[in-house]
């Protein structure tokens, strides 16, 4: 249907048509030439042999039972058989592909990947380009069943797309016919994670279809960001920035002081190091935290892996306690367990002056951290407080020992190569082994790589991109403690209303540790598991990505 329904389609259709009329004339022309021949020759043939004969010459074929014994026929044969190599041999096909194979194969193409959505289609997410950033939210999207589709311009990559098991639609980003046609007025929200000047002209040109629909844009320069809220932007995120911030989170003068990485409500979610503490050696029944702090330990982290515990879990020296409770249940425990912070701190090194890096040092000066940036490019030391800049690459030993690696407490990995930061990674981790590292991964399939390299913390672009637009979608919380580790809300469904969480064995089931349960407007840490759950509210829940799909197939 769609492929008669285009109009240059009918044109070629009726052109390949009109090509097999004149063959059939010539055919029938050439049939009674043949017949009225062998009558002049004395014999006698029918006229289906006539034609028969003249497909046979016309085709090359020439089974040679039925031939000519004059010069008139056999100059007749001639003309027949050249004739029919120029029309069945050469002209024939060459029409058939350009009036119909061609169009049917571009028919098909424009079926795999169209140019309008159903009438019928919304509440669905429009994404305007394809990047790292967009590839790990449509994971989310699917995950959460959202439906999406993927703008493309081009039709051979919207094909490749296509292939890779990606919903697209061809169209142009600045004509508001595309989005139109992408039923602009019936999504749910427009993605654009482009450059800040494409992500203006898509959030101008679709307000232009529709006034109601969330613009969620990715500003790249802190100018841009009321730019492109004037453009029609509902809400925009710097990445730079929430993965700078998100680095910074992690940075702590002492490695046994618990210290706040996420919040939901008056609920705390915090990690504390258990090196050089009273704590190592003791399994988690013995270490009585959750008596004597009224903390709950969610799990352990081992630079990348994540733990599940029991009462028998034994603390090593490497553990990462993740600990839920409020600001009194934290003291608490920093009064029991934490070593103290040394008066005479050396700065924190970044590595790396770029946007993720200046977000990060914005970061650490808020919190009163001392910092000092290594970056080898003049050009970006050309700031207000440049005296916190060294001019240098980092990977020279003179370069770091400039800026303190021998006294620092933490090293902050932010080049945009995550080549790089491997090697920086590694490099830092053999000269102090003692310090905690942290750095960013490009993208996600480096993120154990780096954590391989002696890195404690990880941070992907592409992930926390995903996860701060899935919040924006979602209206969620979700946290991510660390690269592969969330904190997340799912709505107490009927399958496990009224049971009990010894009932329910999500644990075992799923991975997932419950964290606390919001009800009534109010979060309930400290949860009896012999208490059935209630028929509203929500569940907040600590699991890697794949415990987190166990989760929502087992339960919702």
């Amino acid at each position: 249907m769609q492929f008669v329904s285009d109009r240059p389609t009918r044109l070629n259709i009726l052109a390949l048509l009109r090509f097999l009329g004149i063959v059939a004339a010539v055919i029938a022309v050439y049939s009674i030439i043949f017949h009225y021949i062998m009558e002049y020759e004395g014999r006698s043939y029918s006229w289906i042999t006539g034609f028969y004969w003249t497909l046979t010459v016309m085709s090359t074929l020439g089974f040679g039972d039925i031939t000519f014994e004059s010069d008139l026929g056999r100059l007749f044969s001639a003309v027949v058989l050249l004739s029919g190599i120029i029309f069945l041999l050469i002209l024939l096909p060459f029409t058939f592909i350009e009036f119909f194979y061609a169009p049917w194969m571009r028919a098909q193409d424009a079926a795999r990947a169209p140019r309008e959505l159903p009438e019928k289609t919304k509440d669905h997410i429009i994404l305007t380009h394809f990047d790292a950033v967009t590839s790990h939210l449509i994971d989310k999207l699917i995950q959460y069943h959202y439906g999406y589709v993927l703008l493309i311009a081009d039709l051979t990559e919207a094909l490749r797309l296509h292939e890779m098991g990606y919903r697209v639609m061809v169209g142009s980003l600045d004509d508001p016919e595309t989005y139109r046609q992408a039923r602009v007025d019936q999504a749910a929200f427009i993605v654009a994670t482009g450059d800040d000047q494409t992500n203006t002209n898509v959030a101008f040109t679709a307000r232009e279809i529709s006034e109601s629909v969330s613009v969620i844009a990715i500003a790249n320069t802190p100018a841009s960001v009321d730019i492109l809220e004037l453009a029609g932007c509902s809400h925009v995120l710097e990445l730079n920035k929430v993965t700078g911030h998100a680095l910074a989170r992690q940075v702590v003068n002492d490695v046994t002081r618990a210290h706040v990485i996420g919040q939901f409500d008056d609920l705390l979610i915090a990690e504390a190091g258990v090196r050089g503490t009273s704590l190592v050696g003791k399994t988690l029944q013995e270490s009585k935290i959750r008596s004597q702090t009224g903390l709950n330990v969610l799990g352990i982290w081992e630079r990348g892996s994540f733990q599940s515990i029991v009462p028998d879990t034994q603390i090593t020296d490497d553990s990462t306690l993740i600990l839920a409770g409020i600001e009194a249940d934290l003291n608490a425990y920093n009064d029991l367990f934490c070593q103290g912070e040394s008066d005479d701190i050396a700065p924190i090194i970044i590595i790396g002056g770029g946007r993720v890096g200046r977000a990060v040092a914005q970061s650490l000066h808020a919190k009163g951290l001392e910092y000092l940036v290594v970056e080898k490019n003049p050009a970006l030391t050309q700031v207000a407080n440049a005296q916190r800049y060294i001019v240098g690459d980092a990977a020279e030993l003179e370069v770091l020992e400039a800026a303190g690696i021998r006294q620092t407490t933490a090293v902050i990995v932010t080049t945009h190569n995550d080549d790089m930061n491997i090697y920086l990674t590694i490099y830092c981790r053999r000269l102090r082994p003692d310090i905690q590292i942290l750095s960013r991964a490009v993208l996600d399939r480096n993120v154990v790589t780096l954590h391989r390299a002696g890195a404690d913390f990880v941070i992907s672009y592409a992930s926390t991109g995903a996860n701060a637009m899935m919040n924006l979608i979602r209206r969620d919380n979700i946290l991510m403690v660390a690269e592969g580790l969330y904190i997340f809300e799912v709505q107490i469904s009927s399958s496990i209303a009224g049971y009990t969480l010894i009932e329910c064995d999500i644990r075992n089931k799923t991975g997932c540790t419950v964290v606390a349960i919001r009800a009534n407007q109010q979060i309930q840490p400290m949860l009896n598991p012999q208490e059935p759950l209630p028929s509203t509210g929500r569940l907040i829940l600590i699991g890697t990505p794949d415990d987190e799909e166990r989760f929502l197939k087992v339960f919702t």
